[in-house]
């Protein structure tokens, strides 16, 4: 079975939108349903069996409330550089990279945790 972790996103307009992400692949929608519409075609798998659990994100012991801020504070610095058409600093990118893949493993962490207490 494919693991798929679906995580609310928002641009920099504050418009929410939701991207599902499976290995390499991802993809993103309006909705949580779009968003694996959209991967499942990626994916290119005839039938698709999953148990669906869509977090709101709350800081947890998978990712804190100092990470998500520290995020936030990132996403919102890559936004005005980006509207300028510059780039961050090295370093800054790779804490912003370092962050994302922290807040993937953590949605990935959480799921297999949540996956575990239901078949208890």
């Amino acid at each position: 079975m494919t693991t798929v972790a679906i995580v609310p996103t928002s641009n920099a307009n504050g418009e929410r939108s939701y991207r599902a992400i499976a290995g390499d692949k991802q993809s993103i929608g309006k909705t949580a349903g779009q968003a694996l519409d959209a991967l499942t075609q990626q994916l290119g798998e005839v039938e698709f069996r999953a148990l669906l659990i869509i977090d709101n994100f709350h800081a947890d012991q998978f990712f804190t409330n100092e990470q998500k801020q520290r995020l936030s504070d990132l996403m919102n610095m890559w936004r005005t550089a980006r509207d300028q058409g510059q780039t961050l600093p090295p370093e800054i990118q790779i804490e912003l990279d370092n962050l994302v893949n922290a807040e993937l493993n953590a949605a990935t962490a959480r799921t297999a945790y949540l996956a575990q207490q239901l078949s208890q």
